[in-house]
């Protein structure tokens, strides 16, 4: 198979945040495995801190080696009066280290399309290539659940939906986000990944908050993994090596996808078919992007 196919994946199987306020969680974040480092100026700033953040943050974009990592800053929400002036100060001073913007609170299509056109704005204004810097957003309400296909269709800037197990508890009343929030909140979640899915985008899984539990951590992450999603959202960097070793294929899986992709374009060359056995299984068309997933993170990781 010709490794374009599947090079051009992105792989986000941990998305690890920290707050945009410390310089030195930055630089442990930058430094772990994770794939995704989102450096946070909401939830993880307290609202005294959150202007001083600004410039801490692009410091960090501006002097940290990422080593390849995913560099992303999420910014206040879009109805607060931190959003627009996040964006521009950071972005302004060091959007061409930035690869996404991660958008809190999104409760409808127009709160993405404000975020994208204030981005196109700036990287006008200051010679960026308009659309290199990408979007993901949190669907963590009620009114985001119910508006997700809308959502995830809403800009081509979008890369991904992350669910927010936290604040959707919060949004519908529940008493708390418990462990077994796959029970609990299984619609909330199978919707935002059908969501991301029929828009031909990624979709990460969000936290657990108990973040000295890693058996927890291992239990959320199989599951999410099992429901669809690529990857999930990690607190604490101890969690990241359980996220990234939970949605990394092993070696057998690896083999059988390499198997399945090869005995797929041989039969279309040879025989025309689109459909092949492998193995007493029906392989087609539907069964190769899965695969392909496979492969993209095994090269990341070196196992391919």
């Amino acid at each position: 198979m010709p490794a374009p196919q599947y090079e051009s994946i992105t792989v986000r199987r941990s998305e690890l945040a920290c707050p945009a306020h410390s310089l030195k969680m930055m630089a442990k974040a930058a430094s772990s495995d994770a794939d995704e480092v989102v450096f946070d100026l909401e939830d993880g700033c307290a609202p005294s801190q959150k202007v001083a953040a600004r410039k801490t943050l692009v410091e960090a974009f501006s002097t940290l080696d990422f080593r390849g990592k995913i560099r992303v800053f999420r910014p206040n929400g879009v109805d607060t009066k931190f959003f627009y002036r996040d964006v521009i100060d950071v972005v302004e001073a060091a959007g061409s280290k930035i690869d996404v913007m991660v958008v809190p609170k999104v409760h409808a299509a127009a709160d993405v399309l404000f975020a994208d056109r204030l981005l196109t704005q700036i990287e006008q204004n200051v010679g960026l290539p308009v659309g290199r810097i990408r979007l993901e957003v949190l669907i963590e309400s009620a009114k985001a659940v119910l508006h997700a296909e809308q959502i995830a269709a809403s800009t081509p800037r979008l890369a991904g939906l992350i669910f927010g197990v936290v604040d959707y508890a919060g949004s519908i009343g529940a008493r708390d986000t418990v462990r077994e929030q796959f029970a609990l909140y299984h619609y909330p979640k199978a919707k935002t990944v059908a969501a991301a899915r029929a828009a031909g985008i990624d979709v990460v899984d969000g936290v657990t908050l108990q973040f000295r539990d890693l058996q927890q951590c291992e239990h959320d992450a199989r599951s999410a993994a099992q429901m669809g999603f690529d990857g999930k959202w990690a607190i604490h960097p101890d969690q990241v090596p359980v996220i990234n070793r939970v949605f990394t294929p092993s070696p057998e899986e690896i083999n059988r996808a390499r198997e399945i992709i090869d005995l797929y374009e041989r039969s279309d060359i040879k025989s025309g078919l689109g459909a092949v056995v492998y193995k007493n299984e029906m392989v087609d068309a539907a069964s190769l992007p899965i695969e392909r997933k496979k492969l993209a993170i095994a090269r990341k990781t070196g196992l391919l």
